[in-house]
């Protein structure tokens, strides 16, 4: 897909970080837009944003739909809203996604099961629901997140890496599918490293012990850490998009992990688990 210009996209987790920042970019190119939060207030601070998105493209039209995308009939209705409300669907970025920080041990099969259901059960309830509505007049896309946690482990987000793993792999044999039986829809996986977005904010954190930080230190940390602005990430996507890349790579942190995971793929687990054993041990010395 070269050009973005009057085509519809529809969007998960649009309500901040990437999903924003996808919608406002898509927009600024002229194209449709249908976005989705679960969090109203944020879809609606989202939609004023695109309001004010400076185009030269023509009118716009935006729809808005607050949805949960671990429920599958209200995946379906929205898949079907927009086609009702924008006359086609051309794009679908299934990239809402939560975090537990919790060991397996302790995690409660309630956290388990709410994070595998938005961040696995919502990209294939996303996927399944627009792929029969996408278009078949004009070239299409269907674009995955999963995470540099979708290639390598990390103790404590066990469950995040476990439905991380399972979008990569559904979306890379998803692709392969579709190169037969819909040759003009593209499959992209998106595998971000450090993103500056509000994952870990809104995460349901659980501190391993009284010595642990907390998560109003852990999300400090994060931000820190993170490399790349939502904006920043949204363009290396839709570049990738565009160039109907099987994955992207989002930041040198991503590329480096993935890179080490190539040439250690068994061994950077004992790599990771000396880095972590020794950062522990250096913050429990600290007065």
């Amino acid at each position: 897909m070269r050009s973005f210009r009057h085509q519809v996209a529809a969007i998960t987790g649009a309500g901040s970080g990437m999903g924003r920042a996808l919608a406002q970019m898509l927009v600024a190119e002229g194209c449709h837009v249908a976005i989705s939060d679960v969090n109203a207030s944020a879809l609606a601070e989202t939609q004023k944003l695109l309001e004010a998105t400076t185009t030269s493209q023509g009118a716009i039209t935006i729809s808005c739909h607050q949805l949960d995308v671990a429920d599958k009939l209200a995946v379906n209705q929205f898949a079907a809203d927009v086609v009702a409300r924008h006359g086609k669907v051309n794009m679908v970025f299934n990239n809402a996604g939560v975090t537990v920080a919790d060991s397996t041990e302790h995690m409660s099969d309630e956290n388990f099961e709410w994070l595998m259901n938005i961040n696995f059960w919502g990209v294939i309830y996303g996927t399944r629901a627009f792929l029969p509505l996408l278009s078949v007049d004009e070239p299409g896309n269907i674009v995955n997140t999963s995470s540099i946690f979708g290639i390598v482990s990390f103790p404590g987000q066990a469950a995040y890496n476990a439905s991380k793993f399972a979008v990569r792999g559904f979306t890379y044999a998803l692709r392969m599918e579709l190169a037969n039986s819909h040759p003009h829809v593209g499959v992209t996986c998106v595998q971000p490293g450090g993103v500056k977005t509000n994952i870990v904010r809104d995460s349901r954190y659980v501190s391993s012990d009284n010595q642990a930080p907390n998560k109003e230190e852990a999300t400090a940390a994060f931000e820190s850490m993170a490399q790349l602005t939502s904006a920043e990430a949204a363009a290396l996507i839709l570049k990738a998009v565009r160039k109907n890349k099987a994955r992207v790579l989002v930041g040198n942190d991503a590329r480096l992990f993935a890179l080490i995971e190539r040439i250690m793929p068994v061994a950077y687990m004992r790599l990771l688990r000396s880095l972590l054993n020794r950062e522990q041990a250096r913050e429990r010395s600290t007065p």
